[in-house]
């Protein structure tokens, strides 16, 4: 078991909660997207991969290598957001507030997790 398991039980909760707020996009989701010009066409891929990421996360506290996976994988989705935000020039709030607080949280979770397993 992963000690301490709260930083993945964390990161599971605010990764449900996005899915949640992607399944139909909140206007500032819906606005985010389209700012980086992700192709609308895939939004329907989000909901069922953060959904995905947060039981891989709640799973990974009693399978460690399975945490270990699902963090680096987020940390690889975040840095992906933080350079799209940049690639088009959005420097406001959802480069800073969002993608890149996104990326500092997994980024300590997969190192307290590697740290743990």
């Amino acid at each position: 078991m992963v000690q301490p398991w709260w930083p993945l039980a964390l990161l599971a909760v605010i990764q449900l909660c996005d899915a949640v707020l992607c399944a139909k996009p909140v206007a500032f989701i819906r606005q985010c997207l389209i700012d980086v010009q992700f192709p609308e066409r895939f939004w329907k891929f989000l909901p069922p991969l953060k959904a995905a990421a947060a039981a891989g996360l709640i799973v990974g506290i009693w399978v460690p290598p399975l945490a270990v996976l699902v963090c680096a994988a987020l940390v690889c989705y975040f840095v992906v957001a933080v350079s799209a935000h940049v690639r088009a020039r959005d420097f406001g709030r959802n480069l800073f507030l969002n993608a890149t607080a996104m990326l500092v949280i997994c980024s300590a979770a997969l190192a307290f997790t590697v740290q743990a397993a």
